[in-house]
């Protein structure tokens, strides 16, 4: 979702200034349990090496390990992330937001690996605000950039190999021998003369024992649970519908808020006539509170959502746009499409040649709207403000950097503040703002309840139209292209220049992803893997429409633009347009060449003859340190872009759960083909945005899936992140596969053939 090219920066600095405007803060949750009163509940309760409350996931105050490694981060602490039972249930926590990515399977896959766990008894919950959480690559608490498996890979193994340790000695020092003499296998520890003891007979005595700082862990040929193709842990509540998410939040004597915004953002209340809504049936209030930008909203609280909605609708509500940019996405363009002849801030000047010297060129414009996320969850969040505590329920993907902003919005301290992460419909990146938007607004609801003299806990809800028209959107773009070639397709000269909001600029992140005035968000995946002599630049207005990551970034627009181009120089120059990205590769990039090798002979590209009407279309691309490569069937019908079939190679390197990373290269491929769709944009007009729910704002149907077929190359190296990398590729080889049928590539997304 976001944090690529500058992972090093951020690894190396620790992101040092968000974490102390945000995490920082949050260290002095942990409260600690003196150890003869833990060792009373653990006794009583059956298990050791982690307290949880029941059903929940691990708490702030959950003790340490008896004698921890004193080298040990709290990241590194079995204490932390594992619960074992008397029956030998192993419950892991998940250091991140699940929101269907499938981690909250593939980070107890990888612990109990190590663990020696028998998989049948293996349970996950999340994790909250505990620095024990913080992405251990980042040093803060993130579900982003597909970095999951990436940067905890190392951590949940060497987790799972401290814990099964502290296991065995408890063993041995039961049977009076020595620990090199036993060995694990699925969730016992087996001694001599095959005597055993199960986990969870062990669990109380292992959390006395000391953690281990060096651990050797298994050799990948051992592996049993890593690499199998496995069902998700929470797949049967979700089937069954007994899955609950932050809407489902129900808390006693509980309102709902809905409310009214400003229709342009950062407008305020001009006048307001709230008569009729406070005679709605379940309205309790209506307030006035501050909303996101600088503006200011009414905010309505009832018994539940239906009244507090209907209360909302009855507003007269009259705004004040004045002192606010009113933005018309016509101008905009033309304003956009006027700076790309201009250049920009340089991101890199290569020995370019003379463009106007080459036999052959291409000059190209391209068109990128603005997106909205449109999770199926609309967003949400549940605060309870008891004194100088404050307690939220939300799925949030930064729930550090959310505690923060409640505990400055709500004026408690922020120790005093517990976020309850719950498992979240979707996200897309927009549940990791780092303004906290729709955070900070529920803690603005919340107070002004609790001023109104009502204390409750108030859940505020988002409608789907509110989601839609809410803002921070993935930036309208334009990119403009010269390039200069031989008849042999050798490449003289590019010159790019890219036009588009920073996500970054104003945030925390800024110090550490603008380089030079760019937004590195913006330019990733931008010339490689191929030799280019591109000279690009960039132009980043300021415009008054909140922007944010979107699934997978820069590389939602530099992935379309780099694989359309050179596929139009291929067939410009007569040359297969596989074997042609070969060339530009060279030598380099064997991670490229594999994958994209991989879906050719998977789809049987140049060897198998298609439907009469329909085209090949190829593209690969790395982002998140990871290569897909598409090879698919198109065809054009009445004017009207079909995708039939998609065949995807991926180089992820080792694969910890087949089946998450087919899901993930499946639901990329789908969302990258909505960035296809007739109606997938976002447009304003005097500063509104214009679209509110499905019916405007185009998503795919059933009838629009194309079959996707998913192989990856084999691998052992280290595991790298796959919830985004799916999506750049696949509407650059739609769009190659339609410039075969009608030769010409569409240049503007959404896609517009007439």
């Amino acid at each position: 979702m976001l944090f690529t090219e500058n992972q090093t920066n951020f690894e190396s600095n620790g992101l040092q200034a968000l974490v102390e405007s945000s995490d920082s803060a949050i260290n002095s949750v942990a409260i600690k349990v003196p150890r003869r009163r833990f060792l009373k509940i653990a006794g009583a309760t059956g298990f050791a090496l982690g307290l949880f409350p029941a059903g929940a996931a691990l708490a702030a105050d959950a003790p340490v390990a008896a004698a921890p490694a004193a080298g040990l981060k709290p990241t590194q602490q079995p204490s932390a992330f594992v619960r074992i039972a008397a029956d030998g249930t192993t419950t892991v926590v998940i250091n991140r937001l699940d929101f269907g990515q499938g981690v909250q399977t593939a980070l107890p896959m990888i612990l109990a690996e190590e663990l020696d766990a028998d998989w049948a008894k293996v349970k996950s919950v999340h994790g909250d605000a505990n620095p024990a959480y913080f992405d251990p690559g980042f040093g803060m608490h993130l579900t982003g950039g597909s970095n999951t498996i990436k940067n905890s890979y190392t951590q949940y193994r060497e987790l799972g190999a401290r814990t099964r340790a502290m296991l065995v000695a408890a063993a041995a020092a039961q049977w009076q021998v020595p620990a090199a003499d036993l060995r694990t296998q699925n969730g016992f520890v087996i001694g001599p003369g095959g005597k055993k003891l199960g986990y969870g007979e062990l669990a109380a005595a292992a959390m006395q024992q000391p953690v281990p700082e060096k651990v050797t862990l298994k050799d990948p040929k051992q592996f049993r649970i890593i690499g199998q193709p496995t069902g998700r842990i929470d797949a049967r509540d979700k089937s069954s519908g007994n899955q609950s998410y932050g809407i489902d939040t129900r808390l006693p004597g509980q309102l709902t808020a809905v409310v009214a915004r400003p229709p342009v953002f950062g407008g305020k209340v001009k006048s307001l006539d709230d008569t009729a809504a406070k005679a709605v049936k379940g309205v309790k209030a209506v307030l006035r509170v501050p909303t996101d930008r600088g503006g200011d909203g009414v905010a309505v609280i009832a018994t539940g959502y239906w009244a507090a909605k209907k209360g909302r609708d009855a507003l007269k509500v009259e705004w004040d746009n004045s002192a606010v940019e009113k933005v018309d996405s016509a101008k905009q363009l033309a304003s956009y499409q006027a700076l790309a002849k201009t250049k920009g801030l340089v991101h890199f000047d290569a020995d370019v040649g003379p463009l106007a010297a080459a036999p052959k060129k291409i000059s190209a414009e391209f068109v990128f709207p603005y997106l909205a996320h449109a999770p199926m969850e609309p967003l949400n969040c549940t605060v309870n403000l008891t004194g100088d505590k404050a307690e939220l329920w939300l799925g949030t993907q930064m729930p550090g950097l959310d505690a923060a902003a409640a505990a400055r919005v709500l004026g408690v301290p922020a120790q005093n503040v517990k976020i309850n992460t719950q498992m979240a419909g979707g996200g897309f990146g927009r549940r990791a703002i780092p303004t906290s938007d729709y955070v900070v607004e529920a803690c603005q609801v919340a107070k002004a309840v609790k001023a109104a003299g009502i204390t409750a806990p108030v859940r505020t809800l988002w409608s789907r139209e509110d989601d839609v028209k809410g803002g921070y959107y993935r930036p309208m773009h334009v990119h403009r292209a010269e390039i200069g070639f031989d008849a042999q397709g050798n490449i003289a000269a590019w010159d790019h220049v890219i036009v588009g909001q920073s996500i970054v600029k104003g945030s925390p992140f800024e110090a550490f992803m603008v380089k030079g005035g760019i937004d590195a968000t913006m330019v990733e995946g931008m010339k490689e893997p191929y030799k280019l002599p591109m000279r690009l630049s960039v132009h980043h207005p300021q415009v008054n429409v909140p922007v944010l990551w979107w699934r997978s970034v820069g590389s939602t627009h530099t992935a379309y633009v780099m694989e359309t181009l050179v596929d139009e120089v291929a067939r410009a120059t007569k040359q297969d347009p596989v074997a042609y990205r070969l060339k530009l590769i060279g030598d380099g990039h064997p991670r490229h060449k594999a994958a994209l090798q991989l879906a050719v002979d998977k789809s049987g590209y140049g060897k198998r003859k298609l439907p009469a009407g329909r085209a090949w279309g190829v593209a690969v691309h790395e982002s998140f340190s990871s290569v897909v490569a598409y090879v698919v069937e198109a065809s054009v019908e009445k004017g009207t872009p079909k995708l039939h079939a998609v065949t995807a190679g991926v180089h992820c390197n080792l694969v910890v759960n087949p089946k998450t990373v087919e899901a993930q290269v499946q639901g990329g491929a789908l969302m990258g083909l909505s960035m296809c769709l007739p109606g997938a944009a976002i447009t304003l007009k005097d500063g509104v945005v214009e679209q509110s729910n499905f019916g405007d704002y185009a998503v795919p149907r059933i009838t629009d899936m194309p079959t996707v077929a998913v192989h990856t190359v084999p691998s052992a190296d280290a595991p790298t992140g796959m919830g985004e990398p799916g999506l750049p590729p696949l509407a650059p080889a739609f769009a190659n596969a339609i410039a075969k049928l009608t030769g010409k590539t569409p240049r503007e997304l959404p896609f517009k053939l007439a």
